[in-house]
């Protein structure tokens, strides 16, 4: 098991909370009125609501930023850095970045942030709604390593949402294939789309080739399934789940991630 995680989260399954970002500066939904100040109060809010609650880690992503790119606005990314900056010393808990869908900028963000970890697709060929979709992890690794922060660890979406896998392997022979050439700190298990759960079938596939790699469902994770997710990954993040009535582009909820984080504790 990756010991740069353990360092993070000891002998926990994590459960770690999505702080979605206000679409960024440069996306066709960004809040022009509104500005930084909006973006940073958002921001402030969620996450001290998710801290509360008692979740194990936060991660600060882009979701907003629609329709996705695959090279990020550098605005974006510095927009990201300047807010995390913001709320810096408030943050109690690790936390992790992720720039929709371009590894390298995560990377850089994290860089930037000091961030514990990335979530990103750094594998695979795809057919997505954005396009054609190849990443490199071997250029995004050599990226982190460039910038010092060989302690970063990277969390592999292996099943990326808004895309269909042209690899027609079987979703754990992909991910066994990924640790095997690309040494990723995380496997994630993804549904479709953003609040959509995985299957629990390729969950437990997943896992069951292997034993020795942290596994965590990544999406559609709720409170009615968080504990049986839990006796199989060994850990989840969640967003959707934690909004006013559970959509995906409210704020964070405190009574809805405070029973969240109850549910989990059930099991502790």
């Amino acid at each position: 098991m990756s010991e740069k995680l353990k360092r993070l989260f000891g002998d926990i399954k994590p459960v770690i909370a999505m702080v979605h970002f206000g679409a960024l500066p440069g996306s066709p939904l960004y809040d022009r009125e509104g500005g930084l100040d909006a973006l940073l109060n958002g921001v402030r809010k969620d996450l001290a609501a998710l801290q509360d609650a008692g979740f194990d880690a936060v991660m600060f992503g882009n979701e907003n930023d629609r329709p996705y790119e695959f090279k990020v606005d550098t605005a974006s990314i510095a927009t990201m850095a300047y807010v995390i900056g913001q709320v810096r010393q408030e943050i109690r808990i690790p936390f992790g970045v992720n720039v929709l869908w371009d590894p390298e900028a995560s990377i850089a963000l994290a860089a930037a942030t000091g961030a514990g970890f990335v979530r990103e697709i750094f594998t695979g060929t795809y057919a997505s709604d954005m396009g054609p979709w190849t990443p490199d992890a071997g250029k995004a690794m050599r990226y982190r390593d460039r910038l010092h922060r060989q302690d970063l660890a990277l969390l592999y979406n292996i099943s990326a949402e808004f895309a269909y896998s042209l690899d027609r392997r079987s979703v754990a022979d992909r991910a066994r294939s990924a640790v095997f050439s690309s040494i990723p700190d995380a496997v994630l298990v993804s549904g479709n789309i953003t609040g959509e759960a995985a299957e629990m079938t390729d969950l437990e596939a997943v896992k069951r080739v292997l034993p020795d790699t942290y596994v965590f469902a990544n999406t559609g994770v709720k409170h009615a399934t968080v504990r049986d997710t839990l006796k199989v990954a060994d850990g989840v993040i969640v967003g959707s789940s934690l909004k006013y009535d559970g959509h995906t582009w409210n704020a964070v909820d405190p009574e809805r991630a405070a029973e969240f984080m109850r549910q989990v504790r059930m099991d502790r």
